[in-house]
């Protein structure tokens, strides 16, 4: 008698199970690693547009009229986000990142004293941004 070679149908539906289980473990891990990527493009944005802002504050003694500068910190989108400035008045500012597309409902902020806001699914932070789920300020 010749004995058989190969894998039997029960053997290959409990890898089969095994690989769905991991891919379900796996999945969602991974979707929240790559959103934690793209939120960097906000807070690099942000930090970014405050530091042009203050800049022009040190030259103009006012954030009024920020806008006019060849590159303004406000008004501009990247990819998942669209940066606005709000409040601007001669001593106050608030830069905003609103998430588009994917990052809908990802809002953060900064103002002239360097308070940081966020509002996302993964929890609101009132003094500091949200980066990950389980994060708390």
């Amino acid at each position: 008698m010749k004995s058989a070679n190969g894998f039997s149908l029960i053997e290959l539906m409990i890898v089969v199970a095994i690989v769905g289980i991991l891919a379900s473990i796996a999945m969602p891990a991974y979707n929240d690693y790559v959103t934690r990527g793209k939120l960097a493009d906000a807070t690099a944005q942000l930090a970014n547009g405050r530091i042009k802002l203050e800049q022009y504050f040190q030259d103009n003694r006012t954030y009024v009229g920020v806008d006019t500068i060849p590159i303004p910190p406000c008004s501009t989108s990247t990819k998942y986000f669209a940066i606005t400035c709000q409040g601007l008045s001669t001593s106050t500012y608030i830069i905003v990142a609103h998430g588009i597309n994917e990052l809908t409902g990802f809002d953060y902020s900064i103002d002239q004293a360097n308070t940081k806001v966020s509002t996302t699914p993964w929890g609101n932070g009132p003094s500091c941004w949200i980066m990950k789920k389980g994060d708390s300020c």
